[in-house]
C-alpha cells in the first residue's frame, strides 16, 4: 500500500508541476479600517516568468499566506516555488514587518483578503482575471500562522464559503491587544493542520503548537511533529528568524531542505484535496501521517473526512 501511494503522490507532482511564475505588487484598501493600505505580492500560473505575465487559462485555488514576525516575504520563496508551479496562487501580504508588529491587524489583513481576492479574480484589468478558484486555504508561519487563527474564527462563525483549510506551520500564540490565537481556535470549525518542529525553541510546541491545536473545534484535525526539525526551517534563510532559532533552538538535526521536502509531502497531497477536490490524495496523506518515519508524533481528530464542495 506504501508503495503504491508513493507512486500516485509521484505521479500528482510530475503531472502538477507544470506552470511557469508570474507576479505582480497591488495595495489593496480596506475600507473598514480607514481605508488602510495592505501591500500584496501576488504569484500565479503563467505562461512565461516574470512580471504581470500572462496567466494560464483555467482556475486556480487560493492560498493566502501570513508571514512570521521581522521575516520579510522573500524567505519565503521556497513555498511560492512549491506551490504556484502545482496550479495554486498565492498571495502574501508584506503588513505588519516589523519585530513590533499588531497580530490583530495581521489577522483582519488576512481575513480582508480572503474575500478581497475574488473581486481581485472579476476585475478585467488584473493578471489573474478569470482564474480565481473559490477554494481558498489560510496558511502561516510562526507569527503569521497564529494569525491565521485570528482571522478564520470570525470567517468560520460567519460560514464563509471560501475558506476550506487553515494550516499553521509553528504557529506562534498572538498576544498583541488581548487578543489570542489559542482563544480564537476554539471558533475554527474547519479542517485544520499543524506542522511542528520538535526541537523548536523559538515557539516552543507545548507553549504555542500543541495548546492551539488543542483548542480547535474542528471535527478533523492534524497536528504533525517533525523529528529534528526547527522553527525556521519551514521558510529560507533569515537573519532575524535564524538568529532567534541558534539563540533558543538546540538538537537540530535535520537539513532546512529535509524539512521543507517533509513539509511539502504532507501539504501538497492535503491541498490537493482539500482545495482541488482530488480525493485520491486524501489516502496518500492519510498515508503519510501513518507511515511516514520522518515524524516525531502526530495527534489527529478525524470525526468527519472533509466534504467536497
Amino acid at each position: 500500500m506504501y508503495k503504491r501511494q508513493f507512486v500516485l503522490l509521484f505521479l500528482s507532482t510530475i503531472i502538477s508541476a507544470q506552470h511557469f511564475i508570474g507576479n505582480y505588487s497591488i495595495v489593496f484598501q480596506d475600507s473598514s479600517r480607514s481605508n488602510r493600505d495592505i501591500l500584496t505580492e501576488i504569484y500565479y500560473p503563467a505562461y512565461s516568468q516574470g512580471q504581470s505575465t500572462p496567466a494560464v487559462t483555467g482556475q486556480f485555488p487560493i492560498i493566502i499566506f501570513g508571514h512570521g514576525s521581522a521575516i520579510s516575504t522573500n524567505a519565503y520563496q521556497n513555498l511560492w516555488q512549491e506551490f504556484v508551479p502545482r496550479g495554486y496562487i498565492m498571495i502574501f501580504p508584506t503588513t505588519e514587518g516589523g519585530i513590533i508588529s499588531n497580530h490583530q491587524q495581521f489577522g483582519w489583513d488576512l481575513q480582508f483578503l480572503v474575500t478581497k481576492i475574488q473581486y481581485e479574480g472579476n476585475d478585467s484589468s488584473s493578471p489573474i482575471y478569470n482564474i480565481v478558484s473559490n477554494n481558498t486555504a489560510l496558511i502561516g508561519h510562526s507569527m503569521g500562522g497564529g494569525a491565521t487563527f485570528l482571522a478564520g474564527d470570525s470567517l468560520c462563525l460567519n460560514n464563509n464559503n471560501q475558506l476550506k483549510t487553515i494550516i499553521g506551520l509553528a504557529p506562534a500564540e498572538s498576544f498583541s491587544n488581548g487578543v489570542s490565537s489559542i482563544t480564537s481556535a476554539a471558533s475554527i470549525t474547519i479542517p485544520s493542520i499543524i506542522l511542528s518542529g520538535s526541537q523548536d525553541g523559538v515557539t516552543p510546541p507545548s507553549v504555542h503548537h500543541l495548546p492551539i491545536y488543542n483548542n480547535l473545534a474542528s471535527n478533523y484535525k492534524t497536528f504533525i511533529s517533525i523529528s529534528g526539525g526547527a522553527h525556521c526551517y519551514f521558510g529560507n534563510s533569515n537573519f532575524v528568524c535564524d538568529f532567534l532559532e541558534n539563540a533558543s533552538s538546540s538538537g537540530i538535526s535535520i537539513s532546512r531542505d529535509e524539512q521543507q521536502q517533509t513539509t511539502f509531502d504532507f501539504l501538497n497531497s492535503w491541498l490537493d484535496y482539500t482545495l482541488k477536490n482530488n480525493c485520491e490524495q486524501y489516502s496518500v496523506f492519510q498515508d503519510s501521517v501513518i507511515n511516514s518515519n520522518r515524524i516525531t508524533s502526530v495527534s489527529y481528530t478525524h470525526l468527519t473526512l472533509p466534504t467536497k464542495a
